[in-house]
């Protein structure tokens, strides 16, 4: 049987709900006319974002790179600004100090977290006096918050958490993304809830979001004419995705349940084969395990599990490469010992998709397996 004829197990594809929520907002907006962006869902959306997370407002944007960069103009950062930026995460993460005009210094991470090493963050502040510092919650994996927080606040720098990967995903029995001075959450197609696209900034910080959401409208001064005292994006949320984003918000936990499932029943099945490590889980984290990640260390090689699977018609993929690796970014300095380096270098995503089955994980596990034998 060719492996296109075989069913595909997707590394993290949309799940809708089963109850169809979403398209009972879809259709309330539909029946009300509320098309373009804003409405009533762009609104609640909101509020039922920042209810759960116990945060007191956020602006619901068009992605959330556009949630990171107006995190970043929040914060004042500009031309020629210093900000911190954890290394290992994906481009987006990174690209809006660039808009800013502002200079990346990636900072390394531990192998306790995946995350930034409070270390080498430690490190940089005595190198560096930045604007702000961008902290990434890898694949789900809660960073080390307490240390990081402090030294922000001892710095007085503006800390952003890139929550993009960790909706749900508690540190200490606090939600991530409420720590810092802003939080930024993606709904991308590949996320745990997903509105096909889309983003949420989040802050206690009440004028600062009443102010995003204004640079994110076009910078429209509130008067009869079209005026624009300051520049502007267009950068909010439509009606229609944040529709989808309410009835997403309804099944969350849902999927954090059969997200953590999947790391477990992975866990049970590989990690006593030589090599294999899964990614780690601290007493102090209870994460979402967005995508369920192994580091090897021995014969078999990621990129032998990465083929083996494709050839079954199933996705996996590389962990991030780290952002001081990149061609565009290696110009940047770069502060640790080379351990995401490492991680990058050793690691794989395994399919963790919310709609497999104990059929679609044994047949992963016996495909992997059977690089052992």
């Amino acid at each position: 049987m060719k492996a296109l004829n075989k069913k595909k197990i997707y590394l993290s594809s949309p799940h809708m709900s089963d109850e169809g929520y979403e398209m009972q907002y879809i259709q309330e907006a539909f029946d009300t006319n509320w098309i373009a962006p804003l409405g009533k869902n762009v609104t609640e959306f909101e509020n039922e974002l920042s209810a759960m997370l116990g945060v007191k407002s956020a602006a619901a944007l068009s992605s959330g790179t556009a949630a990171i960069h107006m995190a970043l103009k929040a914060a004042g950062v500009g031309a020629g600004d210093i900000v911190f930026c954890s290394s290992l995460t994906f481009a987006a993460t990174a690209n809006p100090i660039i808009y800013q005009n502002a200079i990346p210094v990636f900072i390394d991470s531990d192998h306790k977290t995946w995350n930034m090493d409070p270390q080498a963050l430690e490190k940089a502040f005595e190198k560096y006096t930045p604007k702000a510092v961008i902290v990434v919650h890898l694949y789900g994996l809660a960073a080390d918050m307490d240390k990081i927080v402090e030294l922000c606040k001892k710095h007085n720098v503006a800390l952003i958490e890139d929550a993009a990967e960790s909706l749900g995903t508690l540190y200490k029995g606090k939600h991530t993304g409420t720590f810092g001075d802003y939080g930024i959450f993606s709904f991308n197609g590949n996320k745990i809830i997903t509105t096909s696209g889309g983003g949420m900034l989040v802050s206690d910080n009440e004028e600062r979001i009443a102010k995003v959401r204004f640079w994110s409208t076009q910078s429209r001064d509130p008067a009869r004419h079209y005026q624009h005292s300051e520049l502007g994006y267009n950068y909010r949320m439509s009606n229609i995705v944040a529709g989808i984003g309410r009835g997403q918000l309804k099944v969350l936990q849902k999927r954090v349940e059969k997200k953590r499932y999947i790391y477990q029943y992975y866990k049970r099945e590989l990690e006593n084969l030589d090599g294999v490590r899964m990614m780690p889980i601290n007493e102090w984290n209870e994460p979402n395990c967005w995508l369920s990640c192994i580091t090897l260390s021995g014969k078999v090689r990621p990129l032998d599990i990465m083929e083996a699977l494709e050839a079954e018609n199933i996705e996996s993929r590389p962990i991030w490469k780290p952002m001081h690796m990149q061609p565009f970014y290696e110009q940047y300095d770069f502060i640790g010992d080379g351990v995401s380096d490492k991680i990058f270098e050793n690691g794989v995503c395994l399919p963790s998709d919310t709609k497999m089955t104990d059929e679609d994980l044994d047949r992963v596990i016996e495909i992997i397996k059977g690089l052992w034998v």
